[in-house]
C-alpha cells in the first residue's frame, strides 16, 4: 500500500494451511500487503477469517498441524519463511515483536517483571543485568507505567490487566523493534484503560517510526489508531485501503455489513442491521467468493472464480476490492 521502495514488511501471496481430519483448511489464502515505516495497518475480520494465523505466520509460530505452504514474507528484504531456525530467533523479540490478547501469553507467572524484562534485554543484547534493568525501567516508564522500579519488583498476579497488559507491551518495545504485531491486546481491557494503551502506542509508532499491525474486530478501534485497513473474510483480504477511504466508502458487501452492524451506524432506536447467515467451514468453502451465500448482491458470476483484489471503480487507486459486485452503501 506505500509507494516507499524498501517496506519495512512486505507479505507476496502468503499461503497457510492446516491439515486436519476434517481437510485441508485454507486459514491463509493468498495474503499480500505492504508496511511503510512508522505505518498502522488494521487487519479486521471477524472471529476465524485468518487475522491472528496472519500475525502468527509473519513471526513464524504456526504450530503442525498448521504450516506455510506458499508466498513470502519479507521483512526488510529478507524472506522470514527461508530464514534457519537460530537466526528467526534472532529477529523475533529484537527487530519483530509480538504482542498477545492475554499478556500471560508474554509474562512467566512466578518469576517477577525485572528478572523477566532483563532476560529479554540479555537475550539479545551484551548489556549487564544493571545496564538491562536501566532499560526495563526507561521503558516501563515510556509506557506510562508509574513507578516502574516497583513494578519491576513484582509479580504478574500483583498488577492489574491492564497494568500487566502495560508491561507485555513494554517488553515488545524493549529493543525498540522495526515491526510490532499486535493481536487484540486490549479487547479484554475497561473502556478507558483501552483507549489510554492505543493513546500511547499511536505516540510511540509516530516517534520511533515503528510499523504496526493491529488485528481486531473492532472497527472503531481501527478507525482512531491505523493509517490503513485491510478486512479478511475466509482467509482472504477482499477490500483494503486507507482507513478513511475504506471506512468512508466501503466497495465489498462483507466490508458493508461489518460497519453497518455498529451501534454508531444505526438511527437510535432502530434494529442493529446483521449480517445473515455464519462464516463458512474453511474445509467447505464454496465455488467463487466465500462470501456469495450471506450477500444480497450475489449472482451467477459469484460461483465462479474468485476475483482477484483490483481498484475499486470510482474509489481512490489504492483503495482495492475482490468482488464482482463493488459499490457504496445502500
Amino acid at each position: 500500500m506505500s509507494a516507499d521502495p524498501a517496506p519495512v514488511l512486505e507479505l507476496r501471496d502468503l499461503r497457510t494451511r492446516f491439515h486436519t481430519r476434517d481437510g485441508v483448511l485454507p486459514v491463509v489464502d493468498g495474503v499480500s500487503f505492504t508496511l511503510a515505516r512508522g505505518q498502522v495497518l488494521g487487519l479486521v475480520g471477524e472471529s476465524g477469517s485468518g487475522k491472528s494465523v496472519t500475525g502468527f505466520s509473519i513471526m513464524g509460530l504456526v504450530d503442525p498441524p498448521g504450516r506455510i505452504e506458499g508466498g513470502q514474507v519479507l521483512f526488510e528484504g529478507r524472506d522470514l519463511t527461508r530464514l534457519p531456525p537460530r537466526e528467526l530467533r534472532a529477529l523475533r523479540g529484537n527487530r519483530i515483536a509480538m504482542i498477545f490478547q492475554d499478556p500471560m501469553a508474554t509474562l512467566n507467572p512466578v518469576l517477577r517483571v525485572d528478572a523477566q524484562m532483563v532476560e529479554a534485554v540479555r537475550a539479545h543484547r551484551a548489556v549487564d543485568a544493571a545496564r538491562a534493568r536501566r532499560q526495563a525501567a526507561e521503558t516501563l516508564a515510556l509506557m506510562g507505567i508509574p513507578s516502574p522500579e516497583e513494578r519491576l519488583r513484582a509479580y504478574p498476579h500483583q498488577l492489574s490487566g491492564g497494568m500487566r497488559q502495560r508491561v507485555a507491551i513494554a517488553i515488545a518495545l524493549l529493543h525498540r523493534p522495526a515491526l510490532i504485531i499486535a493481536d487484540e491486546p486490549t479487547t479484554a481491557l475497561d473502556v478507558t484503560i483501552q483507549a489510554q494503551i492505543l493513546s500511547e502506542m499511536q505516540k510511540l509508532v509516530h516517534s520511533s517510526g515503528t510499523a504496526m499491525i493491529w488485528i481486531s474486530h473492532d472497527l472503531s478501534v481501527v478507525a482512531g489508531l491505523a493509517d490503513a485497513i485491510a478486512v479478511m473474510y475466509a482467509g482472504r483480504i477482499v477490500e483494503m485501503g486507507s482507513v478513511d477511504e475504506v471506512l468512508d466508502h466501503p466497495q465489498h458487501p462483507y466490508t458493508q455489513g461489518l460497519i453497518g452492524s455498529l451501534p454508531s451506524a444505526n438511527r437510535r432506536g432502530a434494529r442493529l442491521r446483521q449480517i445473515p447467515g455464519m462464516a463458512p467451514h474453511l474445509a467447505r468453502l464454496p465455488a467463487g467468493c466465500a462470501f456469495a451465500p450471506r450477500c444480497a448482491r450475489a449472482s451467477a458470476g459469484c460461483t465462479g472464480r474468485m476475483p482477484d483484489l483490483l481498484p475499486a471503480p470510482a474509489a481512490a487507486p489504492a483503495h482495492l476490492v475482490r468482488c464482482i459486485h463493488p459499490g457504496a452503501m445502500a
